[in-house]
């Protein structure tokens, strides 16, 4: 909700993502952060952006409340906490996925190495009790006949 009337707000003054980040001393990335509801600004850029809109916080936050002062910034802080809130179960979630995800990676790679390692000591083990000579033994050969 809030994002919506951010990115409303924003269009409706005609303010690209960077004239806005200025007026608020924000950079670029924390509007648009804003605007795609990873995060939320605090309390006082909040207030700051409501004047630079010129409209009350709780209109930039989607509520229509009409209340006294001190009911008005505690609405304000239980609908932020609230969004908070939200934004911080969401990315716990995204979190744990990707550490799953890296998790399984890693056990995939790990085991991959163990089968390519076994591959080749199961392999030299064959090559030498084959009879066969390998590079290395007739390498030596060709050096023992050159000293002789």
């Amino acid at each position: 909700m809030f994002q919506e009337n951010l990115k409303k707000l924003r269009k409706k003054k005609g303010y690209s993502q960077q004239e806005l980040a200025i007026r608020l001393n924000v950079v670029r990335q924390t509007i648009s952060k804003w605007e795609k509801g990873l995060s939320v600004p605090d309390a006082d850029t909040l207030i700051k952006m409501a004047e630079v809109f010129e409209v009350p916080v709780n209109e930039l936050l989607g509520a229509k409340l009409e209340v006294k002062d001190e009911e008005k910034h505690n609405a304000i802080a239980e609908q932020l906490a609230r969004i908070n809130e939200q934004l911080a179960i969401k990315n716990n979630r995204w979190r744990k996925i990707w550490k799953i995800i890296g998790i399984v990676l890693l056990v995939t790679f790990i085991f991959w190495v163990i089968i390519v390692i076994l591959g080749f000591v199961g392999f030299g083990a064959i090559k030498h009790e084959s009879g066969e000579i390998t590079e290395l033994e007739t390498m030596e050969n060709f050096y023992i006949e050159e000293m002789v």
